[in-house]
């Protein structure tokens, strides 16, 4: 029976496979029609369905990236979105051809050629541009190797920490993997190192700056087996000072201006009332406010969060002293009776220097009349006696 079973297995495979030549000849001669006889010579006997190298160990696959943007970046999703371009080199030896310049081919040829089967990790959502075709490029030099390059939008996952919220620096990573192929079938690396990302330097984002950027290679353990990985960490640095005018300036000046009500009368209770309700509820929106853009369900407390609660603390603690002060004052005859008497003796004691100014001002004025009086007797005295002494002459 196990005869039997393995001889059918063996006949079905056979089939398969020679079901599978027949309709890739096909696909060459249609194809064939129109492309090149240069191409056709390469595509000649060609089976994108085996890798290159597939009997002589893994084909190594470089890589390189260019960020075009890094469009948004989400504390609520803990995710960021970016527009890279993703470029693969690899080296095919069955499309080595004479010659010293490179073939760039339309991008559409691609579904002819063996690519490696790069997925972006922890990758949310992404598509490939298309307008006004598919953003693909292909070209092939002599020796046999393959530029693939790729215009990608992708939104991917960013675990963040925001303990010291909006002080705080993230790291966020790109990671690629190959999806089919482990480390005995395909090895990738970065073809420059550090320097195989480019395009950091000249992005400008609305809250944040990229700062330090590595690449490293490692492998990605599953239960299938080991398989290739290349990591691109980058620093984002979040920028402080739109929180200090929207959120740490506002609320030092609210507490500031709930301090404002102990210089005022304490019998005025409608004043301190009204401002000590007016900066506690503005105190509340503002902290509703400063937790719009943050997740809703969280476990940790963050550092604007203790700042905030620090200031609604002195705000509602004004409110309450003054809350503590009245009902002492109504419920102690004793002190009430101080208070008016206070008031009374504060009230006495400005009468009576205002009307002691009064005097004062009416004494001045009345010398000032007499000394004026006493000049002009002087005055007339002295022409009468001018007078007197021409009539004696």
């Amino acid at each position: 029976m196990r005869l039997f079973s393995s001889c059918g297995t063996a006949v079905a495979f056979l089939i398969v496979s020679r079901i599978m030549e027949n309709s890739l000849l096909n696909a060459e001669v249609k194809e064939g029609e129109i492309l090149p006889p240069t191409i056709q010579k390469l595509m000649k006997g060609y089976n994108k369905y085996l890798r290159p190298f597939f009997d002589n160990g893994p084909v190594s696959v470089g890589m390189s990236l260019d960020i075009a943007s890094i469009d948004t970046v989400s504390e609520i999703n803990m995710d960021y979105t970016a527009t890279i371009f993703l470029r693969q080199r690899w080296t095919d030896e069955r499309l080595c051809f004479d010659g010293n310049k490179s073939l760039s081919l339309d991008g559409r040829l691609v579904e002819l050629l063996w690519v490696p089967d790069t997925f972006i990790v922890d990758s949310k959502k992404s598509f490939l541009h298309d307008i006004t075709v598919e953003n693909r490029l292909i070209r092939i030099f002599p020796n046999g190797t393959v530029l693939y390059a790729l215009r990608i939008t992708t939104t991917v996952a960013c675990n963040m920490d925001l303990t010291k919220y909006p002080m705080d620096k993230q790291t966020c990573t790109l990671q690629l993997e190959s999806w089919g192929y482990n480390i005995n079938d395909v090895m990738f690396y970065w073809t420059r190192g550090n320097d195989s990302v480019s395009g950091l330097d000249t992005l400008r984002l609305a809250q944040h700056t990229v700062g330090d950027y590595r690449t490293s290679v490692s492998e990605a353990i599953y239960e299938t087996g080991h398989y290739p990985k290349l990591v691109f960490h980058f620093d984002l640095k979040r920028n402080i000072l739109y929180f200090i005018l929207e959120t740490y300036v506002p609320s030092s000046l609210l507490v500031v201006l709930s301090w404002v009500s102990f210089w005022i009368s304490q019998s005025s209770v409608p004043a301190r009332i009204c401002i000590g309700v007016t900066t506690v509820l503005t105190m509340t929106t503002l902290m509703m406010g400063a937790r719009t853009s943050l997740p809703n369900a969280n476990c940790f407390i963050k550092a604007i969060d203790v700042y905030l609660g620090i200031c609604f603390s002195f705000i509602f603690g004004a409110l309450i002293e003054y809350a503590v002060a009245h009902f002492c004052t109504l419920h102690h005859p004793d002190s009430s009776s101080l208070l008016m008497r206070e008031e009374e003796m504060n009230g006495v004691v400005t009468t009576i220097v205002s009307n002691s100014r009064q005097a004062k001002k009416k004494e001045d004025a009345s010398a000032v009349s007499n000394c004026s009086l006493s000049n002009s007797d002087i005055k007339t005295e002295a022409k009468e006696q001018q007078s007197n002494s021409r009539m004696i002459r």
